[in-house]
């Protein structure tokens, strides 16, 4: 099995963010990086859903896939998914990301952006489902890819930028999604391809 050994590395960098608990892994070191890529790519069922935004409906400007334990649910922007059952790939995947950051997850949201246009409007991941701190790991594969954060309530506080590399992991906790917006923009230049997964763990009733 090529993932084997998944990844090789302990240490996360706490970042040093107002009214946040965000630790970031730079660079994994994992095995096959580019075939683990490809499979995600080319066998994810990946759906582009419509989304309403001040009145105007419009395509979402990335693709995504929903997996998790039991067909859980997941809503969000007026989007309503349903779990697609664990892929092999996607359980290491889970249980990998579950050695680095310490916590445990029911699921994970994939994200694909196909070239530089895709992207991620600003939001926060405050459903009532992620419970009131939501814990969210969230592996970046392929090209590099600018994130950020834009705090809800302060002026004070200035947009941090981070440039999250193929094989960093993102670790968001504590009152994160409470305080803070995050995104990832459109870019000027063209790059390749880059799966996001963002695990996380779904309140049950």
């Amino acid at each position: 099995m090529y993932l084997m050994d998944l990844f090789q590395s302990t240490e996360g960098e706490r970042l040093q963010i107002a009214d946040a608990h965000v630790v970031l892994w730079g660079h994994i070191v994992l095995q096959d990086e580019h075939r683990v890529l490809s499979e995600l790519i080319d066998t994810t069922p990946w759906r582009q859903d419509h989304i309403t935004v001040w009145g105007k409906t419009h395509p979402q400007p990335r693709l995504v896939a929903w997996y998790g334990d039991d067909a859980l649910s997941y809503s969000y922007s007026g989007i309503t998914l349903q779990a697609l059952e664990w892929t092999p790939l996607l359980l290491k995947l889970r249980s990998s990301v579950q050695q680095v950051c310490g916590h445990t997850f029911n699921s994970v949201l994939l994200n694909y952006y196909r070239d530089h246009q895709d992207c991620m409007g600003f939001h926060a991941d405050d459903e009532p489902e992620l419970g009131p701190e939501p814990v969210i790991a969230s592996l970046s594969l392929g090209a590099e890819r600018q994130f950020v954060f834009k705090h809800k309530n302060r002026n004070d506080q200035q947009n941090v930028r981070l440039r999250l590399p193929s094989c960093s992991v993102l670790l968001m906790k504590g009152a994160t999604q409470k305080n803070w917006k995050h995104g990832a923009p459109r870019q000027s230049r063209p790059c390749g391809p880059r799966v996001n997964l963002t695990f996380r763990t779904i309140v049950r009733p």
